[in-house]
């Protein structure tokens, strides 16, 4: 792959790293993360369907003074019979898959589109053979690349729907009773557009994954704080503003846990700051193990400090789980000679739960967190203040 082995070696183990590593040249990511490329690729191509159908349908019509040109007598009313029946089909199903927002149907949608325009530019040519051995046939290649290149599908999508309407091509003609030397030399010409087709799609949807995962993991890193893995202070803050708002919807309670490691700065002084970085990843583990519901959230907001944030809990429920976390931390035993309040490394935390008033900011449950957090740390550490 061309990211460099050395860049993700520094780059905390996630999905998006993993997969980058472990290559995609299949086209094929584990399932939860195709589940998830797939839903990006849903929205990424939504604008790109809506210029494909217009493109199509203004192609598909103007075509119809070919069909004029060449052709006379019943079997044009039977070419312009299909050529309508394509169209109005474009239409319904550009109403139904190009709504406001992306849904599911878009794509099984977008492919009876291109899948109409194929099996119909297949008969209308064959047709055309009929009467005038030289009815262009080139625009069935149109119909191929277009599904390829310019209705969004993925690579596996876009080579069914083409290699079957070339099939059906093959056998209109054969039918017809074109001449075998020239039904050889046409598909021919459209298996070589074909091939050429899916080795640029191929080559698109190739780099089409892997931006997905180096943006998803741009993302992640920088929601992420380096160290320890939790959400960092601006994620936390924009998850906390939308948690915020959701729980005045709800009328339910929310809880604030701000966390400060004891005496952090003479850990550091005594035992090295490596030493420091593994004792901050095991708080880390330790309050992650709190905020393990959907709503909940861990984040290192700088330093030695902490916050644990829980949604719809009572606030005798937010002290127990503050003082589950003490417990937890100080079961650890990490030595820290260093502490006037322990042998081992302790934290302090402020609590402060409340049911957000409809007219109330988020301000409001810092400041009550954060005074509760500072009369922990003056009258004594190691404890828990709501």
């Amino acid at each position: 792959m061309p990211l460099h082995s050395d860049w993700l070696a520094d780059v905390r183990p996630n999905p998006y790293a993993d997969q980058l590593s472990r290559g995609y040249r299949r086209l094929r990511f584990v399932p939860g993360l195709e589940l998830e490329y797939r839903e990006y690729m849903l929205r990424d191509s939504f604008e790109l369907k809506r210029v494909a159908l217009i493109f199509a349908l203004l192609a598909w019509l103007a075509f119809v003074g070919v069909d004029v040109w060449m052709i006379e007598g019943p079997l044009l009313l039977i070419m312009l019979s299909i050529r309508l029946g394509v169209a109005a089909l474009l239409l319904t199903c550009g109403r139904l898959a190009l709504t406001r927002r992306p849904t599911q149907m878009a794509v099984p949608l977008s492919i009876a589109c291109i899948g109409a325009m194929g099996l119909g530019a297949a008969a209308i040519i064959a047709l055309g053979h009929r009467q005038d051995p030289f009815f262009p046939y080139e625009g069935l290649l149109l119909v191929c690349i277009a599904a390829y290149f310019l209705v969004g599908l993925r690579l596996v999508e876009a080579a069914v729907i083409s290699f079957v309407v070339l099939l059906a091509y093959g056998l209109f003609e054969w039918l017809g009773g074109l001449a075998p030397e020239r039904l050889f030399n046409n598909l021919l010409f459209l298996l070589a557009g074909n091939l050429i087709g899916a080795v640029g799609c191929y080559l698109l949807e190739l780099k089409s994954r892997e931006h997905f995962l180096v943006s998803s993991l741009l993302r992640v890193q920088a929601d992420q704080d380096g160290l320890t893995g939790l959400s960092n202070r601006r994620s936390f803050h924009r998850e906390l503003n939308r948690i915020w708002r959701q729980a005045q919807r709800d009328e339910l309670s929310l809880a604030l846990l701000l966390c400060d490691v004891d005496h952090f700065k003479a850990y550091n002084d005594r035992y090295g700051h490596q030493a420091g970085d593994r004792a901050l990843q095991r708080v880390s583990e330790t309050l992650q193990q709190a905020a393990r519901r959907p709503l909940d959230m861990a984040a290192r907001l700088g330093g030695e400090e902490f916050a644990v944030l829980l949604y719809d809990i009572t606030p005798s429920e937010a002290r127990q789980r503050a003082e589950a976390l003490r417990r937890s931390l100080e079961a650890c035993a990490i030595e820290h000679a260093g502490s006037s309040t322990a042998s081992v490394l302790t934290i302090s935390i402020g609590v402060c739960c409340l049911q957000p008033p409809a007219d109330a900011t988020v301000d409001g449950l810092f400041e009550h967190a954060d005074r509760a957090l500072y009369e922990a740390k003056a009258f004594g550490r190691n404890q828990v203040v709501t």
